[in-house]
């Protein structure tokens, strides 16, 4: 244990996926004034855990459930980041807020937990490129394209289930749209949730490495919410990382684990395609079922023992600790800078394939249908054309 608290204090701890916020409003209904995470119980994270924990950094998830899709998701996640910005305000002595490589290692130099942000579920910027370009100026750092439920323009993992049907065959073309304004943005593209069709065309056409923000190895656990071999090759060819889940169910497909079993999916994916990809991403407080010796934030230098235990090497550790995610952050701004020149794409999904009784249609041409075709053909073609012209790229790196 000396030697793995000795390299956490040298590489900071970046974990993918915290679901604490979701626990501050299902609990308190986002009432901070009302909570002291210093004491705080009811929960897999408070501040003596995540001291105890060595958590270098953390993307707090602004999840709001598939419930709110086509209704007031977009005015519950924004309360999501207020509550996130609110609780890192909170603590000034504990938390940094942060968005870039920079700033997690300055808060590391200060010995503070960087706050970062991720979204979790497409539905959350209901089918609007404007709603994604506000969030990444309010700080959100990833998206998830999906969580359990379709969107009007991406699969969701039920899918491959065979619960729920496909709707666009992985990505519409407005998915694919959104892809390339992630990579112009520099904003992560998170597959944590989505089907395996979606996570390979995502594969094929963004510039910028992917990650999965808590997701499993599947040849390990043969749960669909898990990562597939062939892909765990291909995050490794395009520099992207895959972060562990704890969760008992991703972890051995029943409702019971161990350390010694999440440290099985670390062995598997570093065989099958390297140190490089792979990073922590526990779920806490998203998840109800966690491993014995992982029960909580605080638990977290115990895996990093276990994984010294195996033969990991320092570097290795170091790698999966941060360096693999503070790599991945860097390539996203590095593509960020590479299309300074590209114009924010402002053409709307096409209405037809959002209409419902909560959505009015402003600005659409919706008493001349010919024009709403013509609207979706030209939409379609710009990014057909978009695709032709990164595809000799795309060769050369293959």
């Amino acid at each position: 244990m000396i030697r793995a608290l000795r390299l956490m204090s040298e590489t900071p701890l970046i974990d993918g996926h915290n679901d604490l916020p979701w626990q501050l409003r299902r609990q308190f209904n986002n009432q901070l004034n009302t909570v002291d995470l210093k004491t705080l119980e009811t929960t897999h994270t408070n501040i003596p855990k995540i001291k105890e924990g060595r958590l270098g950094a953390q993307f707090w998830s602004a999840y709001v459930p598939c419930e709110t899709q086509y209704k007031d998701a977009v005015r519950q996640t924004l309360e999501q980041i207020d509550v996130i910005h609110r609780m890192c305000e909170s603590y000034p002595e504990t938390f940094m807020f942060a968005t870039t490589t920079h700033e997690i290692m300055e808060a590391f130099r200060l010995n503070k937990t960087a706050c970062l942000i991720g979204v979790e579920g497409g539905h959350s910027i209901d089918s609007s490129l404007g709603t994604l370009r506000l969030m990444y100026q309010l700080g959100v750092r990833y998206l998830t394209l999906t969580h359990s439920c379709n969107t009007p323009w991406a699969d969701n993992w039920l899918v491959d289930t065979g619960s729920e049907p496909s709707e666009h065959n992985g990505l519409s073309p407005f998915g694919k749209q959104l892809i390339l304004e992630m990579n112009r943005l520099g904003m992560l593209i998170d597959l944590a949730h989505v089907t395996v069709a979606v996570m390979n065309q995502v594969l094929d056409m963004s510039k910028a490495p992917v990650i999965f923000s808590h997701s499993s190895a599947y040849s390990v656990c043969q749960h669909k919410r898990n990562v597939p071999d062939d892909v765990l090759r291909r995050v490794n060819e395009t520099g992207g990382i895959v972060m562990v889940n704890f969760y008992n169910d991703y972890v051995t497909c029943s409702k019971t684990a161990n350390l010694s079993d999440v440290a099985d999916h670390f062995d598997h994916i570093k065989k099958v395609a390297g140190v490089g990809i792979i990073g922590f991403g526990g779920d806490y407080d998203g998840v109800t079922r966690l491993p014995e010796g992982l029960e909580d934030v605080s638990k977290v230098p115990n895996l990093v023992a276990e994984l010294l235990r195996r033969g990991w090497t320092d570097a290795e550790v170091k790698a999966v600790l941060g360096n693999n995610l503070l790599r991945v952050l860097l390539e996203a701004d590095k593509v960020r800078a590479d299309l300074s020149d590209m114009k924010p794409d402002d053409i709307p999904i096409p209405y037809e394939e959002v209409k419902n009784s909560c959505r009015t249609s402003y600005g659409y041409p919706t008493d001349t249908p010919t024009d709403a075709s013509a609207i979706h053909s030209l939409s379609t073609l710009a990014l057909l054309l978009t695709l032709a012209l990164q595809t000799p790229i795309t060769l050369t790196a293959l």
